[in-house]
């Protein structure tokens, strides 16, 4: 595995992928899924999911794994990545 795309822990505080990313599958308390940029209703106030681990935590969440090249070194650079490509694979 290159380091690029090598499994990462969650880094402490971040949430940039509760955050930057749109949800569009119900979450509990946001029945509609969430807009890109908001922050999910889940997110507790140290950035952990309230939901993790639970059946109803979106499949899509438990479907995005930390990777260094979404990472990176900071929560900036990964709500701007995450940003990023929303927009890229945003439908016309």
């Amino acid at each position: 595995m290159n380091s690029t795309t090598s499994a990462l822990e969650c880094r402490p505080n971040c949430g940039a992928c509760c955050t930057a990313p749109s949800i569009t599958s119900p979450i509990p308390g946001m029945p509609k899924g969430k807009p890109a940029g908001v922050r999910c209703v889940q997110l507790a106030d140290d950035n952990r999911c309230l939901i993790f681990g639970q059946p109803s935590r979106p499949a899509f969440c438990g479907g995005l794994q930390p990777a260094a090249d979404m990472c990176g070194d900071t929560r900036e650079y990964a709500i701007r990545w995450l940003g990023e490509l929303e927009r890229a694979t945003a439908p016309v």
